[in-house]
């Protein structure tokens, strides 16, 4: 596809054809990618999903619906993650040619947010593991936290990081392992976990069976779409088939997903007291365990927070040069963002946390929906240039703009209709993320069709 743009034409041209058959010798190894991307997988939050929609619907509906996740998040993540090695496209990047460029400022805040957010979320619970190891101040642990994560982000230290990451993953699988084994040992097997079943449920306030709420739990977390684009730029094209299968496809939400969620609700429904939160996980598990339970814990997080850390600075940084101006070394960025992390944690952010899932869900789902189907109505097209700078992309896409701006309001409505009655609360809750994404994809598909000249986002195409 040659696409010839108002302007600068020779040299857009040539910068793409490089970029098309550039060599990948800058780009990540397969293994690197890997390791760095499996590092999400150790979330702990993912432990106490699983739990929580277990303690919600019943073992049998979340297994379904967890399994069901699982199927969709690797379909879904196999074409995001082989456009962006295709393009070494960016959420930034290729959220110009949907939203236009001054538009993809909008997606870059959200990102940089959301990373934040959850960076805040996962530091919280190595603080909370710390106190309830050791005492003291919650204030002191957060910025311990925040103070030994920041520097693994930074410059060189990121080279020193892929080694740790290796030897991080082992702790992780084989501490959560033993921590199934010791509660077992201690408080005793029993089929609790898998038999368990919620009293029964009023079927308008669940909004369907238990098996559809628990997948549309897991859209509020369509974040790691996102996150996926982002690593897989990093990629080496000669790679995409592996990529696809092993990096970000089903075997990776098999262990992010299935295997934490396992992890989770035994827990929750084999030590005696234990809350299906992330907290009450986390110190159960330094209570079950003592110091191995705590190095347990900060390895799972420290993992996961390398990336949140890293992608909260990358967009904060690609937005405050976008909208202010700003430009700054990366290592300011850093640490601005950890300060912004640090103050975070100073506030009640793990009380809130279904909350935030739910409103961040329906931004994120709509874009991740967006993205999707731009992607394959363009029939696997290279159409994102990330080499053509801003100046060639228009300020707004009308396409993605309206179709973004569409599902939102109805993910919106469909959340606050608990506010209007609480029996249509579990309505909103599982229909809402569902909604999000057909409406925005229904939407962006149309305005595909009816108006192709803001396909591209480019200011012009004179020639395809």
């Amino acid at each position: 596809m040659t696409i010839n743009l108002t302007g600068s034409n020779d040299d857009v041209e040539a910068t793409d054809a490089l970029a098309r058959t550039g060599d990948d010798q800058d780009q990540m190894s397969r293994g690197r990618l890997t390791m760095a991307w499996y590092g999400t997988a150790s979330a702990f939050f993912f432990v106490y999903i699983g739990a929580a929609m277990a303690s919600a619907y019943g073992t049998v509906n979340a297994i379904i619906g967890i399994v069901l996740t699982i199927i969709a998040y690797g379909l879904i993540n196999s074409v995001l993650s082989r456009y962006a090695i295709n393009n070494r496209t960016t959420v930034a990047q290729f959220s110009r040619t949907i939203l236009g460029n001054a538009g993809s400022a909008i997606a870059m805040i959200i990102f940089a947010l959301i990373a934040i957010y959850y960076a805040v979320f996962e530091g919280s619970i190595v603080a909370y593991a710390f106190m309830t190891a050791f005492g003291g101040e919650m204030w002191v642990w957060s910025l311990v936290v925040v103070i030994y994560s920041t520097p693994l982000i930074i410059g060189g230290v990121r080279r020193f990081l892929d080694k740790i990451n290796g030897i991080l993953m082992p702790i992780y699988f084989f501490g959560l392992v033993a921590a199934v084994i010791w509660a077992g040992v201690q408080y005793g097997f029993s089929d609790a976990w898998i038999t368990h079943a919620p009293e029964a449920p009023v079927p308008l306030s669940m909004g369907g069976p238990g098996w559809l709420a628990t997948f549309a739990g897991y859209m509020g977390v369509w974040i790691m779409m996102m996150f996926t684009m982002d690593f897989a730029s990093l990629g080496k094209r000669k790679d995409i088939a592996y990529h696809q299968r092993v990096t970000f496809g089903p075997l990776f939400y098999v262990l992010a997903y299935g295997f934490s969620a396992f992890v989770g609700i035994f827990l929750t429904f084999t030590i005696p007291g234990i809350e299906a939160s992330e907290t009450g996980l986390a110190g159960g598990l330094v209570s079950l365990m003592g110091v191995l339970g705590l190095i347990v814990v900060i390895a799972t997080q420290t993992r996961i927070n390398t990336a949140n850390y890293f992608l909260g600075a990358a967009n904060l940084r690609a937005f405050g040069e976008k909208v202010f101006k700003i430009n700054m070394p990366n290592i300011v960025w850093v640490l601005l963002s950890s300060v912004i992390i640090f103050l975070f944690m100073l506030l009640p952010v793990v009380e809130y946390l279904l909350i935030a899932l739910a409103w961040q869900g329906v931004l994120v789902t709509a874009w991740v929906a967006i993205a999707l189907t731009h992607i394959l109505l363009g029939r696997w097209q290279n159409e994102e240039h990330s080499a053509i700078g801003d100046q060639h992309y228009k300020a707004f896409n009308n396409n993605g703009l309206v179709a973004w701006v569409v599902a939102t309001l109805v993910g919106i409505v469909m959340l606050q209709l608990g506010a209007f009655n609480p029996d249509l609360a579990g309505i909103g809750a599982t229909w809402g993320p569902i909604l999000t994404a057909v409406s925005a994809a229904l939407v962006y598909g149309i305005l595909w069709k009816t108006n192709p000249v803001s396909r591209t986002g480019l200011i012009k195409v004179v020639g395809a």
